[in-house]
């Protein structure tokens, strides 16, 4: 059950009640693709970050290990040792990242696998069927995420599939939570708007999959090539065509400025691999911008990334270390790089948290994207 607290403009402030505990909104999920955060980072370092929700990707963990051995294994939380939320996605933006291996039909998508070339058929019934199996506490509705310079045409048939796709969703996940051997019989549903930069596409798709009275829902197919602006414009379409009393949710964003700025537009929930890619190439975020650390000017720097910093590599280690740690190709380097940048993330979505409460976000939203500005 989502319980919207507090609104400042658009901006809100929820929690979402799970069978896996309480998710404080806006909130970033941190990704773990195949169960695990890139860059050696384990659920206790997970706990220290203050993650709140985990995700891991439907497609990379039915090619492997395999669904079936996760449930076996008891699901995905005791596969992995995490007892907070866990989103799965659907698989459908592989539909999208893997165009020159698949091929779409009515009843589904057939795959070839990335990892050996596999024939892979997924549908929206196996797509709950494998979230099912992970035992995820919010499973993703099957679509397709069409590239973002897909004409009118392809992208009206596209979305009239995901529709139908997403009502044989719920059918199914209905079917299967009633089934005596689910592992979690409370997943929740989020069903995911489409329709690439066609606000009236994209309007006519929230309306109708609204009254569906899903658990939450999605703005998918964005962060795929069309500009910041583009993206805002959408948002500030279709987010008020979505139901203020469940969680929206932006898949696959993004910076903490894009962040920042899609808060302001109403959205709760947001995913991005950025924190953890540009950790494990030295790239760390401030509150004084962005910083590499391969630059020579770090070298003697025995100050923490970020002074006051409560993450693990700001506790105990300086620039000059970690810095040497990456141009030796150690290990350590780009862990203590992830943890400090997820730690970020969640720490800004703390942030913004209480900015909304106290009826500040406006002002909050406008010191940090001058801070987030300034060149380290």
């Amino acid at each position: 059950m989502y319980e919207l607290i507090k609104k400042d403009g658009q901006a809100k402030r929820g929690r979402l009640h799970t069978v896996h505990g309480t998710i404080e909104t806006p909130v970033f999920m941190n990704v773990g693709t195949a169960a695990a955060i890139k860059g050696a980072v384990s659920t206790d370092d997970l706990r220290q970050i203050k993650t709140q929700v985990e995700l891991s990707n439907t497609y990379h963990l039915h090619v492997r290990p395999g669904d079936e051995i996760v449930k076996k294994l008891g699901g995905l939380h005791r596969f992995m040792n995490w007892d907070k939320p866990i989103l799965t996605d659907s698989g459908g933006f592989q539909v999208f990242s893997l165009a020159s291996l698949r091929k779409i039909k009515e009843e589904g998508v057939h795959f070839h696998s990335h990892i050996d070339g596999r024939k892979i058929f997924m549908g929206p019934e196996e797509s709950m069927q494998i979230q099912s199996n992970l035992a995820s506490t919010i499973a993703m509705a099957f679509d397709e995420c069409p590239s973002s310079v897909a004409d009118k045409k392809y992208m009206a048939n596209s979305v009239a599939r995901t529709t139908r796709w997403l009502k044989r969703c719920k059918a199914e996940m209905a079917r299967l939570n009633s089934l005596a051997d689910t592992i979690n019989q409370h997943q929740l549903l989020f069903g995911i708007n489409q329709g690439g930069v066609y606000e009236d596409i994209r309007i006519e798709h929230a309306q109708q999959i609204r009254e569906l009275d899903l658990d939450g829902y999605a703005v998918g197919g964005l962060a795929v090539g069309e500009s910041h602006e583009e993206m805002y414009r959408i948002l500030d379409a279709v987010v008020p065509q979505l139901p203020q009393d469940k969680p929206t949710y932006l898949m696959g964003v993004g910076t903490p400025a894009n962040i920042l700025e899609a808060v302001d537009r109403g959205v709760d929930f947001f995913d991005c691999v950025y924190p953890s890619r540009n950790g494990r190439h030295g790239h760390v975020y401030t509150n004084h911008g962005k910083m590499n650390l391969f630059n020579a000017k770090y070298e003697l720097d025995d100050r923490p990334i970020e002074e006051g910093c409560g993450c693990p590599a700001c506790r105990s280690y300086s620039r000059a270390y970690i810095r040497h740690l990456l141009k030796a190709k150690e290990m350590l380097g780009m862990r203590l790089c992830v943890l400090h940048n997820l730690y970020f993330y969640n720490t800004m979505m703390e942030e913004i948290r209480d900015a909304i409460d106290a009826g500040e976000f406006s002002a909050y939203k406008r010191r940090k994207l001058e801070k987030l500005s300034q060149k380290s």
